[in-house]
């Protein structure tokens, strides 16, 4: 367990001069829709609803376009996320080792459900469908930092944690 947990990135009120800078960035770029939302996620917590006709209208794609991609990869939150997120696997492997009886002790404990935030706002817990750690499950993501064997003790010590 980590001794001291990496933040999430800084949360921000929508500010849309701020988000036109970071769109105008990311031109250069081939392809530069995921760059564009990942670059407005890290700068307020959230791809903010409001950046997606700005982000349309620059890259010549209908608003549902745009819409569309932020609802469709689950790294894109719509509200700012808690300080700290965990992903815990729920594949196969993982479900085979006790990931699942797991993940429900936590979110029971927590007094949420997958996605949610704690009251506190130190820690959302979000679910995902193989992290490539199978050798290792039930594996999970402690703000980016992959872990393994992660048993429902472990998962409660780092939910303690992240609320220090």
């Amino acid at each position: 367990m980590s001794s001291s947990l990496r933040r999430n990135p800084s949360r921000r009120n929508f500010d849309e001069i701020t988000a036109r800078k970071i769109i105008e960035a990311a031109l250069g770029h081939e392809g530069p829709l995921l760059p564009i939302l990942h670059a407005l996620q890290e700068a307020f917590g959230c791809v903010p609803r409001e950046a997606e006709p700005l982000i349309a209208s620059t890259l010549n794609l209908t608003r549902a376009d745009v819409h569309g991609v932020v609802t469709f990869y689950h790294d894109f939150h719509r509200a700012p996320a808690g300080r700290h997120v965990l992903k815990l696997c729920r594949a196969e492997a993982c479900q085979s080792m006790g990931s699942e009886a797991n993940a429900r002790r936590l979110l029971d404990a927590l007094g949420i459900d997958w996605g949610g935030t704690t009251a506190d706002g130190s820690l959302t817990v979000e679910p995902v469908y193989c992290l490539g750690l199978c050798a290792t499950s039930p594996s999970a993501l402690l703000d980016g930092e992959p872990l393994g064997r992660v048993g429902a003790e472990q998962l409660e010590a780092l939910a303690a944690e992240a609320k220090r």
